[in-house]
């Protein structure tokens, strides 16, 4: 019986990853480049590492990468604190209705704890969390299974008592090889076969997480 659900946050609670992409496009602009949708969705759910690689890859090794990271972070973040956080559709009624019926509840991401703390908060919904586990924590990010087997340590529950909750090919990938049940709420980009296999379900929305919670899960 599953008795904790593990959220990503980036794509699948807020609905950052259109405009983090407009904000690489708004600083690459600046410097006579572009990215690609493409190029940019094969940066979802990465780590930092991997992330760094394929930008250096794809602009040379002479990209300022570090600075290109923390001018699209502060553009990010300065839009979308500046208004109401874009939350994803049927978040808050999946968050009560979890809460309601005792579920433990757990943010595990690739994103650093500063950033997660202050976007939970100013979205209103960091009161719902038991607990949280950040990239930064971590040692290894997704693929890597450690973010969410460290979650399920944090919370006491096995893998087995546990479900991911993920929009991108690498949390899917992640929660698979760590032995635990993940649906997939596609966002920017929907999962290759090979990835959709991995799942348990997939979800159009946070809303069609809570029905098959009901269904499935009791």
């Amino acid at each position: 019986m599953i008795q904790a659900v593990i959220f990503d946050m980036d794509g699948l609670m807020i609905d950052s990853e259109r405009i983090t992409y407009e904000c690489f496009r708004r600083y690459l602009k600046n410097i006579n480049l572009d990215m690609t949708e493409a190029f940019y969705k094969t940066l979802l759910g990465q780590t930092i590492q991997v992330c760094k690689k394929k930008v250096l890859d794809q602009y040379g090794k002479e990209f300022p990468y570090d600075d290109c990271v923390r001018q699209v972070h502060k553009m990010l973040d300065e839009q979308i604190l500046s208004k109401r956080i874009p939350i994803k559709k049927g978040l808050i009624d999946l968050l009560k209705y979890l809460r309601e019926n005792h579920y433990k509840i757990m943010v595990a991401t690739s994103s650093e704890r500063y950033r997660v703390e202050k976007i939970l908060k100013a979205a209103g919904i960091l009161e719902y969390f038991d607990d949280s586990i950040c990239g930064d924590e971590v040692e290894n990010g997704k693929p890597d299974p450690e973010v969410f087997l460290k979650a399920c340590e944090k919370l006491g529950v096995s893998v087995n008592e546990a479900l991911v909750l993920e929009d991108s090919e690498a949390g899917i990938q992640a929660a698979f090889a760590g032995g635990i049940k993940v649906i997939c709420v596609p966002d920017m980009k929907y999962p290759e076969e090979k990835y959709i296999k991995m799942t348990t379900f997939i979800c159009g929305d946070l809303l069609e997480v809570m029905t098959y919670i009901k269904g499935y899960c009791q």
